[in-house]
């Protein structure tokens, strides 16, 4: 139905229920309504992040921590 190349812009995302509406994908209903599709997550491919200064932030905290925990792989604790 909805597969192929579309781009748009993620509207609202439940987290509870892994759906993810998406702008231009739509469909009407019986009383004329139109209303956004739900799609899966994992039906997805991210094209462009929009980065702010909180997503920055914590995305290089992880990557420290990653760094950090590769450079200690293989290590025995002191004993």
């Amino acid at each position: 139905h909805y597969k192929g190349q579309q781009i748009g812009i993620i509207v609202q995302v439940y987290r509870k229920k892994y759906s993810v509406f998406i702008e231009r994908i739509q469909r009407v209903k019986a009383n004329g309504a139109s209303v956004h599709v739900v799609i899966h997550p994992s039906n997805l491919v991210i094209v462009i992040l929009k980065m702010d200064k909180d997503r920055k932030s914590r995305l290089d905290r992880r990557a420290k921590g990653k760094q950090l925990a590769d450079k200690n792989k293989g290590e025995l604790g002191s004993e």
